[in-house]
């Protein structure tokens, strides 16, 4: 359990800080998907599927604080400027990416999020979306069609 805190946390944490865009927010839910993972852990029978897990329940973290926010505030908060995060992305590019990503629908979002910035497969992402493979598959696309059209429409 340590060892896979030790090895994931951080680049979990910026998934979370990619879907929610507050810094602490993202911290919190890490943070309490390696607590459930803790109160379970007797009961884990495979520790391979943990990660898996873990990512799951970041995602469905940060579906429930996207919930949250919107409806109490109607959108999303900007990425604080002060934050190490914000400085990483700092090229023009990079901001225009993010800010196209916010105005994605969260299906869409999560699936380029997991699939392009975590690397991960498409079963993988379909996992970790809690949906079937041809469902993150055409969600993917969607989403790359949608911030595309947001990126020109932006230029």
């Amino acid at each position: 359990m340590t060892a896979l805190y030790r090895e994931h946390a951080l680049g979990l944490t910026r998934l979370a800080l990619v879907l929610v865009r507050d810094t602490q927010a993202a911290e919190d839910i890490v943070q309490d998907a390696f607590c459930g993972l803790h109160r379970r852990w007797d009961h884990v029978r495979d520790t391979d599927r943990a990660l898996a897990y873990v990512r799951s329940a970041v995602v469905n973290g940060c579906r429930s604080e996207f919930r949250r926010r919107k409806s109490a505030r109607g959108q999303l908060p900007d990425v604080p400027a002060s934050s190490a995060e914000s400085a990483a992305l700092a090229s023009e590019e990079r901001r225009a990416v993010l800010r196209a990503l916010a105005g994605l629908p969260a299906r869409q979002r999560e699936a380029l999020v997991l699939r392009y910035y975590l690397e991960l497969s498409e079963a993988e992402t379909a996992t970790a979306m809690g949906v079937s493979r041809g469902t993150a598959k055409s969600a993917t696309a969607r989403g790359i069609a949608s911030l595309r059209r947001l990126l020109q429409e932006e230029s």
